[in-house]
C-alpha cells in the first residue's frame, strides 16, 4: 500500500524543467523535432518559440501538436526567441533545444537531479551527438576536457555552454535577463555564460546528458562567422579587460575582411561602440584567468592534434 501511494505522489507532483524549443522556417523540421520531444518518457512542459516564420510553421504546429505552448514573435529575434520561451515557462528549470535537435530520453529526468543535487551549478551543457553517425561535437570534446578546478561539481567546469543543448536555472537566466537582442545570433551565450560566473554560478559539462543534433541545410555559415567575429567583439567590450577588447576586436577586423564585407561590419561593429560602453561591466580578475586557461589547453591540443 506504500507503494502504491508513493508512485500516485510520485505521478501527480508537478514537472520541474521545461524545454523551450526555438525555430524559424523550418516547418517539417520542427515538427519532427517536436513529435520525438513527445514521445521521450520525461515529464516535462513543452514550450515553442517561433521568430516569426512566414512559412506557415505556428499553423502547424498548432495543429499537429495543440498541447504545447506556442509563443509567437512578430520577427525573428534570433536567439533572443527564447527569453520568450523563458518567460512563459513557469517550472524550476528550462532547457533548450532548437528545431534540429533533440534530447536523448531520460536526460532532462537526470538534469533534474543533478541540479536538485547541486546548488552551486546555474548551467548544465549536454553532449551533442551529431547526424545519424552520433558522433560527438568537437565543442563537446573540448568541453569533457576542460582544464578547469571541478572539485565538488558533476562534472568539468566550464566558461562557456551550447545554447542549443543545455539546461538552466529559470531563475537564473532571468537574474541576468536571458540574451541580448542586438547579438541576434552567432556566440550569443559567452555574455549570458560571464554573467552567470560573475554571478557566483558554475557551468558544467553533463556528458552522461544528451541531445541529438541534425543540422539543418538551412543556414548561413558565412553570416554566423561574421556575427560570431563581431559579438566577441562586443562582449569584451562589455565584460573583459580592455587588452582582451583588442584582441577580440582586431579578430573581428580580420574576420569582417575574410568574408569580403568588411565596410558594411564594420561601420556596424563601431557604431555600437557607445550602446557597449554604456552597459561595460568587467567581470572579476578571476573569470579572465579561467578564460585563459582554457585557451591555452585549446592551443596546446590544437597544437599537439597538428604536429609533424
Amino acid at each position: 500500500m506504500n507503494d502504491a501511494g508513493n508512485d500516485l505522489s510520485a505521478a501527480k507532483a508537478p514537472t520541474k524543467i521545461s524545454v523551450v524549443v526555438l525555430t524559424y522556417n523550418r516547418s517539417e523540421q520542427v515538427l519532427d523535432t517536436l513529435a520525438r520531444l513527445n514521445a521521450l518518457p520525461d515529464r516535462f512542459h513543452l514550450i515553442v518559440v517561433d521568430n516569426g516564420s512566414t512559412d506557415g510553421t505556428p499553423e502547424h504546429i498548432a495543429a499537429h501538436f495543440p498541447e504545447v505552448t506556442l509563443v509567437s514573435a512578430q520577427k525573428n529575434l534570433g536567439a533572443a526567441g527564447r527569453n520568450f520561451g523563458v518567460a512563459s515557462a513557469s517550472t524550476e528549470y528550462v532547457a533548450f533545444c532548437d528545431d534540429d535537435m533533440w534530447w536523448h530520453p531520460g536526460s532532462l529526468s537526470r538534469a533534474v537531479e543533478l541540479l536538485d543535487s547541486a546548488p552551486r551549478v546555474g548551467v548544465l551543457s549536454a553532449r551533442v551527438l551529431v547526424d545519424e553517425a552520433g558522433e560527438t561535437d568537437a565543442t563537446c570534446r573540448l568541453m569533457a576536457r576542460s582544464p578547469l578546478d571541478a572539485t565538488g561539481l558533476p562534472g568539468p567546469s566550464l566558461i562557456g555552454y551550447i545554447a542549443g543543448s543545455c539546461v538552466f536555472r529559470t531563475s537564473l537566466y532571468r537574474q541576468i535577463g536571458g540574451y541580448e537582442p542586438r547579438f541576434f545570433i552567432g556566440g550569443e551565450e559567452t555574455l549570458v555564460a560571464l554573467d552567470v560566473l560573475a554571478n557566483g554560478f558554475t557551468i558544467v559539462y553533463a556528458e552522461e546528458l544528451i541531445v541529438h543534433h541534425h543540422p539543418s541545410p538551412l543556414r548561413d555559415s558565412a553570416l554566423r562567422r561574421r556575427m560570431l567575429a563581431r559579438n566577441a567583439a562586443w562582449v569584451a567590450w562589455m565584460r573583459l579587460s580592455w587588452r582582451e577588447a583588442w584582441r577580440e576586436t582586431r579578430g573581428a577586423v580580420h574576420a569582417m575582411r575574410r568574408e569580403g564585407a568588411f565596410v558594411r561590419d564594420a561601420l556596424a561593429l563601431f557604431a555600437a561602440l557607445p550602446w557597449a560602453l554604456s552597459r561595460r561591466q568587467p567581470v572579476p580578475r578571476e573569470i579572465e584567468r579561467m578564460r585563459e586557461a582554457v585557451r591555452r589547453s585549446e592551443a596546446l591540443a590544437d597544437a599537439w592534434r597538428h604536429r609533424p
